[in-house]
């Protein structure tokens, strides 16, 4: 009986530590998906000019690249926003990143966020340096960035 008594309190106490882990595990996925979500859309904005197609691609790519409903992408893309207009540097979303992707994903970030900022076939100032400080914090290389950059402009076919 007392064997079955701590078989009992010790299958509950793995139940809960189990549940505790899932429960972290979900919020290290929410804060990757805000910050990915934040790090695109301050992307968007820094030229001033945060379009509707911008918003679509951003939605879109949150739905496929984190298998996310409408309505999930909607709460995400709002707490995003939030952040954004918080935050002070791009390094918040940045090294959530860093601490959660691999030097492939981080790769893919990169180029989506150039599929991004070519939305409207013309890249700002602001956009440029910007992309590039972001690939530096998730320690790609300059070479890398502007490699990407120009896969992408012959993806998109703009000279």
């Amino acid at each position: 009986m007392l064997n079955s008594l701590r078989k009992l309190l010790f299958n509950d106490e793995q139940d809960e530590q189990q549940k505790s882990y899932s429960d972290q595990s979900k919020r290290n996925e929410n804060n990757l998906e805000i910050a990915t979500c934040a790090l695109f859309i301050e992307l968007a904005k820094a030229d001033g000019d945060f379009s509707d197609e911008e918003r679509d691609f951003i939605i879109s790519l949150m739905k496929k690249c984190f298998n996310l409903s409408e309505s999930e992408v909607s709460i995400i893309f709002e707490l995003a926003e939030q952040k954004v207009d918080k935050s002070i540097s791009t390094y918040e979303f940045t090294s959530e990143l860093n601490n959660h992707f691999s030097q492939e994903e981080k790769v893919s970030v990169i180029k989506n966020l150039w599929r991004l900022i070519y939305t409207d076939k013309k890249l700002n100032a602001y956009e440029d340096s910007l992309i590039k400080k972001v690939g530096m914090t998730l320690n790609l290389e300059h070479k890398q960035i502007i490699d990407l950059k120009l896969l992408v402009k012959k993806e998109l076919n703009i000279d």
